[in-house]
């Protein structure tokens, strides 16, 4: 297979992607140049690519009024010219691309360009709408009474972490998984939550105090960091290799088959099986 993996940081899960099976055509493209996945890349003898996106969105936060929109002329300009650069490189279209620890939204155009070839992994179960940026998932998942998390990878459709889930991680437990000093403060979040009647994170952000906030913040980090080793790391080898690779997967609009078995809506589980 030719693989295309996208970085933005350390590029550690492509680095896992590829110590499970070093035997495919990777590719790897940052829109970080000199970030420290490229060294890794380098030293794999892989093909790199290297393209800011700041020239791109230049002068498009203050335009836009904010945060840039996922669609906007700026961002399709940039990912255009990005698949320039890949394909005429590697003189064809790559079998499939993974979104690994990339720091950028993909725009409608790529995602029509390579429709239901584009790998993400999520910090939550997205079926849950545990979804978010950095430590939100977590909090969400705590929020709402969870004991446990896991991580969740899918195939990127035109919404945000919406596609269809092709695999899902074991069940982090939440409070085995964290230091003593952590389970105490966690234990007394969920105190003054449940004496406000807190059970989602909106009603949290908008309720509790600077100190509360800062607590769930960290002991949130703290826990994506064990989901990372425990989730991200098995699940994107384990699907890219042991199912996709091995052509174990069919995809019939948004319903996935492994082995010809439809998949349930939250994919198939390490813990589980189908």
């Amino acid at each position: 297979m030719t693989i295309v993996c996208f970085i933005s940081g350390t590029g550690t899960n492509y680095q896992k992607i590829v110590s499970r099976d070093p035997n495919h055509n990777y590719i790897v493209f940052t829109n970080r140049p000199s970030c420290e996945g490229i060294a890794k890349a380098k030293e794999n003898g892989h093909i790199v690519i290297e393209m800011s996106h700041v020239p791109y969105f230049r002068g498009a936060r203050e335009k836009y009024g904010g945060s840039i929109p996922r669609n906007c002329p700026e961002r399709e300009k940039y990912e255009e010219d990005v698949w320039h650069l890949i394909e005429n490189r590697i003189q064809k279209m790559p079998d499939l691309v993974c979104l690994a620890g990339y720091d950028q939204w993909l725009t409608d155009w790529t995602v029509e360009r390579y429709p239901l070839k584009i790998l993400n992994v999520h910090p939550g179960d997205t079926t849950k709408g545990y979804d978010g940026l950095h430590w939100v998932p977590t909090a969400k998942a705590i929020l709402a009474g969870e004991e446990e998390i896991r991580a969740t990878l899918f195939l990127v459709d035109k919404g945000e972490d919406t596609g269809p889930v092709l695999v899902q991680s074991k069940p982090l437990k939440i409070f085995q998984a964290l230091e003593a000093s952590d389970s105490e403060d966690l234990h007394n979040v969920l105190v003054y939550a449940k004496r406000h009647s807190i059970t989602t994170y909106e009603n949290f952000i908008e309720t509790a105090d600077d100190g509360y906030k800062e607590i769930m913040k960290r002991v949130c980090g703290h826990l994506q960091e064990s989901l990372k080793v425990a989730g991200d790391w098995e699940i994107y080898p384990f699907a890219v290799h042991d199912l996709i690779a091995r052509g174990r997967v069919a995809v019939d609009g948004r319903k996935l088959y492994v082995d010809g078995k439809q998949l349930p809506v939250y994919g198939y589980r390490l813990d589980t099986g189908l």
